[in-house]
């Protein structure tokens, strides 16, 4: 049974249910997206319509179900070494802690919105490049279980590494054979270094954490509105050690967000030491 059209109202309904939850602000523009990701959890529950959908959500008894639909409405989209000029400042940062480092302090990166994995994967290979031995820590982190599960299981198609060093190609990644030509799976030691876990950044954010060395922050913000993209990157500066960088995507911007970091040159700021 198909269910039938989405109403503005229904829409409505699930944008503040997102925004609630996650704090990401949903235009009009985004009714098609909300009603073609649902359409599924409709059919499969044989409900009639996107309320009745919306009533199953609210009413208490459907905890895992309201975990499904927020993996369904946040949008995930990302690949191996994004903004190459990131990783080179990674690189940096990592060579200078290196040289400076005292004996057993992990250097510690926080990809905070993390998808399905390939952020914190290339994190990763620079972070054992450059460090060899030395101590050091990923925390890779998402709203959505789904991508995480994903981003756990390290196996993606070729394409997603186009950007991908050859040496690191060949170093950190298992080309797939067979019936799983086209496909590239981390390597596990590498895979092992690498700590997933749920985190949502509108809520605060788990004691237990920690603080980093650096932050990436990337392609999140844009589905935040001005108040919320306050709140988060407030949160997440608090995490980050004086005198440490924050990486955002390059179509963001915390111009207003002055007085709690500096930018450094386009889509990079720094802490205040």
């Amino acid at each position: 049974m198909q269910p039938v059209a989405i109403s503005q109202g229904e829409f409505a309904r699930f944008a503040r249910f997102i925004f609630d939850i996650a704090g990401i602000s949903m235009s009009d523009s985004k009714k098609a997206l909300v009603s073609g990701r649902l359409a599924k959890r409709v059919q499969h529950f044989g409900l009639p319509s996107y309320d009745a959908y919306f009533r199953l959500l609210t009413d208490g008894a459907h905890k895992d179900e309201v975990q499904v639909a927020v993996d369904l409405l946040t949008t995930n989209e990302t690949y191996f070494f994004r903004e190459a000029r990131h990783f080179e400042l990674l690189r940096e940062a990592a060579d200078a802690a290196r040289r400076s480092a005292k004996a057993g302090t992990p250097f510690r990166v926080w990809s905070a919105a993390c998808s399905s994995g390939e952020e914190p994967y290339s994190i990763a290979m620079v972070l054992d490049d450059v460090l060899g031995t030395a101590p050091w820590e990923i925390v890779a982190s998402d709203i959505s279980t789904r991508v995480l599960q994903r981003a756990r299981a390290a196996h993606y198609p070729m394409e997603r590494a186009t950007h991908v060093p050859q040496d690191y190609l060949r170093r950190y990644c298992l080309k797939g054979v067979r019936d799983q030509q086209g496909t590239l799976l981390v390597d596990r030691a590498l895979r092992a270094r690498v700590q997933f876990r749920q985190v949502n950044l509108n809520t605060p954010l788990p004691g237990d954490l920690g603080t980093f060395d650096v932050v990436f922050l990337r392609n999140v913000m844009i589905y935040f509105n001005g108040d919320t993209k306050r709140q988060v990157v407030t949160r997440v500066a608090g995490r980050m050690k004086p005198g440490t960088h924050l990486f955002i995507g390059h179509s963001e911007s915390l111009q207003e967000l002055g007085d709690v970091l500096r930018p450094v040159i386009p889509s990079v700021y720094r802490k205040p030491a």
